[in-house]
């Protein structure tokens, strides 16, 4: 099956199902916006290669009768006295993150780079980003 590539916005707006369609059964599907090309993929096929490309290198670390759990790298960090309670801390503080990450954070020279991180963290649930976190694809 060939590439599904509209050059206009208008051109993909016509054949929007089509786009999905594509994009759903893994195809290249590109839009084209005067200087702008998008790619559409499909939420779930784009979570999974990002699981992969984006390990999650967390360290949790069993201190003073508790869990504690952090993101070299990266401003996240939880506590809990539980593991799953500081992993639970660990997914809150990813959300809050990526939502300062939208709002602000995308164009700090620190930040930037961790674009592909924000869209994992937006396309998994909690059960994913749990497993992530423990070293899982997700």
């Amino acid at each position: 099956m060939a590439a599904v590539r509209y050059d206009s916005y208008t051109e993909a707006r016509a054949h929007l199902k089509d786009l999905l369609d594509a994009a759903a059964q893994g195809q290249v599907a590109t839009v084209r916006r005067d200087t702008e090309y998008a790619a559409v993929v499909n939420a779930d096929r784009l979570r999974y290669a990002l699981a992969r490309l984006c390990p999650s290198r967390a360290e949790v670390v069993a201190e003073n009768g508790g869990w504690s759990v952090f993101l070299p790298g990266l401003p996240v960090a939880a506590d809990g006295a539980t593991l799953d309670e500081a992993l639970d801390e660990t997914i809150e503080a990813l959300r809050e993150y990526a939502e300062d990450w939208q709002n602000r954070l995308r164009d700090a020279p620190n930040h930037r780079e961790n674009w592909g991180l924000v869209q994992l963290i937006e396309l998994s649930d909690n059960e994913q980003l749990r497993e992530w976190l423990a070293g899982g694809a997700g």
